[in-house]
């Protein structure tokens, strides 16, 4: 991992993401599939080697010029993930346009200020519903010529034929026209703690970013399985299955819907799987939940986990002695083999958490049942990660740098990064940009950091998201509510407290977990929101915030804590589309619960 910035600069020296393209097109052609879908409502799957995704890209791209595109003009993308994203992105790229996708839940105004901040020429959209958002605001877009729809039934519309029937470009003359320091894309933050801002990334940033990864993680062969589902607007997955899956040569697999990941899991045996927290807790949760039906085989199978983990452990640092090797064979055998196939992870090699602090827990879990899960640390200004950990790394950080890249922690806590995979600056906001990047290249995280000797990071929390008690308390809101989530029956947590005289929380039941809890104390079909209020339950929660509060110290820990009716879906009041935690809507939606909290002080 002790790699120099100029290794990586060398490496990355004079490529964009259509080189990278086309030289993958070139060495594996007909031979491999690079991407694939399901074929309507059947079993049938929809496939494109490498050939076929080039001949898609190269009639898009001409379709694109035929339709007025010009060079530097920025096409909004608001797809699901599916073959038509991959296809979409890289023929704006060829055509010499920016492609700037936004995530599929936006609303008129959301897609209105995204467009027009953007200034974006054209619209590529999934169907006649979403079309009718840009349509509704599009008195008010004046430099929106075109809305193009991949699905049918929008006559107001542009057909997705119109650019798929076009004459191909020659790909390689125009790749040739596209230079390191074009923009890749924009990708829009997620707008938690203000107005989104527009996240430039070029070309160098992208290529640089995958010679990083592929230092970090080992290049993975032609075929090596994927599964894209999360939104191609958030800048991991887009980095992930879509860049490092183009200039590796790997095969994506496209999942329109989170909730069908299980089904795909168990349909591809995928063997990258990137996750954040809240994936991997219902994923652990769905097999706990499974064997929690028979109390033996729980309670076996907890023995298992707890006699594993030591020997994985030991695994990366040492070779196991022939007792230990034995012993692990044997837990494989009658357990964990069947969990990882049944689950779909048996042939998972590189599976990957981030966007969010994940309870340890949870992580010594997966690599106790054979699933080696490990930590990366990144955010859109950075284009992938600038930490991970891996097999050898230090359970509860981070990790330390990726190839390339350079960490310090300022005075103030405040963790910085530098590397080639730093952003361009945000869209027509200097003013932001100098804020976030200093003059020496630093980019500010606003994250809260502790850097060890060993050069792990761990973070300790968001920089404007400390709760301050009204007793002065500085504490950390992250560290609290992924304690509270290594409670079984809790699937997220939301700590409260700013300017109170002590800390609360918000608490929802995980469905799997309460769905077992009920059918052990003979209420199976009970609805969360019958469980929610149901006093044993509450008052195994209880013991369990208890116990999950007891390495706080007393300023710290949450005193009380109210159960919520209703489960929290992304994308909604409660989480982003990633399932990171909207502290503003949760507030303004919960403010009634919060002041129960508060109303008789015990």
């Amino acid at each position: 991992m002790d790699v120099t910035r100029e290794k990586i600069d060398s490496l990355a020296e004079g490529h964009t993401v259509a080189s990278l393209f086309l030289d993958t097109v070139e060495q594996l052609g007909d031979d491999y599939v690079a991407l694939r879908e399901r074929a309507g409502a059947g079993d049938g799957w929809t496939e494109l080697n490498w050939t076929q995704y080039a001949d898609a890209v190269a009639r898009v791209a001409g379709g694109l010029r035929a339709a007025g595109l010009e060079r530097g003009d920025r096409v909004i993308l608001m797809l699901h993930n599916r073959i038509a994203f991959q296809i979409a992105d890289l023929g704006v790229v060829f055509a010499g346009g920016t492609p700037v996708s936004i995530y599929i839940s936006s609303s008129p105004e959301q897609v209105r200020y995204l467009a027009d901040h953007s200034q974006a020429t054209m619209a590529i959209v999934d169907g006649p519903a979403i079309a009718d958002r840009f349509l509704e605001v599009r008195d008010q877009l004046p430099g929106l010529r075109e809305i193009v729809v991949v699905d049918e039934g929008c006559l107001e519309c542009m057909p997705w034929e119109h650019l798929t029937s076009g004459e191909p470009i020659d790909m390689h003359a125009t790749a040739g026209r596209v230079t390191p320091n074009d923009l890749a894309t924009i990708i829009y933050t997620s707008g938690t703690t203000g107005p989104p801002k527009g996240v430039m990334i070029s070309h160098h940033n992208v290529a640089w970013t995958v010679a990083s990864q592929e230092i970090a993680f080992g290049r993975r062969p032609a075929g090596f399985r994927a599964i894209s589902y999360l939104p191609m607007a958030h800048i991991a997955e887009r980095m992930v299955t879509h860049y490092d899956a183009l200039a590796s040569g790997y095969q994506v697999t496209t999942c329109p819907d989170l909730a069908q990941l299980g089904e795909y899991l168990r349909l591809v045996h995928p063997e990258l799987l990137f996750g954040v927290p809240r994936v991997w807790e219902k994923l652990r949760a769905g097999v706990l939940a499974a064997v929690a039906a028979d109390p033996d085989k729980a309670h076996a199978f907890e023995e298992g986990v707890e006699a594993a983990l030591p020997l994985r452990l030991a695994q990366r640092q040492r070779e196991l002695t022939h007792d230990e090797e034995v012993t692990l064979d044997f837990l494989d055998e009658v357990a964990f083999n069947q969990v990882r196939e049944l689950v779909g992870l048996d042939a998972c090699r590189l599976p990957i958490t981030s966007a969010a602090p994940i309870p340890r827990q949870v992580v010594e879990w997966f690599i106790a049942v054979g699933v080696p899960l490990f930590e990366v640390y990144g955010m859109s200004e950075f284009t992938g990660p600038l930490t991970c950990n891996l097999d050898d790394g230090k359970l509860g950080t981070v990790g330390r740098a990726m190839p390339g890249c350079e960490i310090r922690v300022a005075d103030d806590g405040e963790v910085l990064g530098r590397g080639g995979n730093v952003f361009a600056g945000y869209l027509e906001d200097p003013m932001r940009t100098a804020e976030s990047v200093d003059a020496d290249g630093w980019l500010h995280t606003g994250d809260i950091g502790e850097l060890d000797h060993d050069g792990y990071l761990r973070i300790v929390d968001r920089k404007k998201e400390l709760l301050i008690t009204a007793g002065g308390e500085n504490i950390s809101p992250a560290n609290l509510e992924a304690a509270l989530k290594t409670i079984p029956l809790v699937g997220q947590a939301c700590a409260v407290g700013d300017d109170r005289p002590y800390v609360g929380a918000l608490l929802v039941l995980d469905p799997d977990a309460a769905r077992a809890w009920a059918a052990a104390h003979g209420l199976a079909g009970a609805a969360l929101a019958e469980l929610a209020a149901n006093t044993d339950l509450i008052a195994e929660v209880e013991a369990g915030v208890e116990e999950a509060m007891a390495p706080f110290n007393k300023a710290e820990r949450v005193k009380r804590f109210v159960i919520l009716p209703n489960e929290w879906l992304a994308d909604s009041e409660e989480l982003t589309p990633t399932l990171k935690l909207k502290r503003r809507g949760i507030h303004a939606r919960y403010e009634a619960e919060i002041d129960q909290l508060y109303a008789e002080q015990r």
